[in-house]
């Protein structure tokens, strides 16, 4: 997220008003609701942990053992049983 600065982009009116309440500090406006990207989204994070996800359940199915699981993927035994909990669904 890169910043603007403020004197670029919006009125003079504007910025006298914002510093009323807040005077040469940073400001974080959020973006409105039907432009929030969900999380994941923009750096393609949520396909490749589904994708992870699915091989660990595939894994799982044809006998692969929970703690070598673990091993192979760098994580706990139980984040492998949430894994697998929730690819059940």
């Amino acid at each position: 997220m890169g910043y603007k600065n403020a004197i670029c982009v919006l009125p003079d009116n504007l910025i006298m008003a914002i510093q009323q309440h807040i005077d040469g500090e940073y400001l974080y406006i959020p973006r409105k609701e039907e432009n929030k990207k969900g999380w994941g989204e923009l750096s393609n994070s949520r396909q490749l942990l589904d994708e992870r996800n699915a091989t660990i359940f595939a894994e799982y199915q044809h006998g692969t053992p929970v703690e070598q699981l673990a091993n192979k993927f760098y994580l706990s035994p139980k984040t492998i049983y949430k894994i697998l909990s929730e690819m059940k669904k």
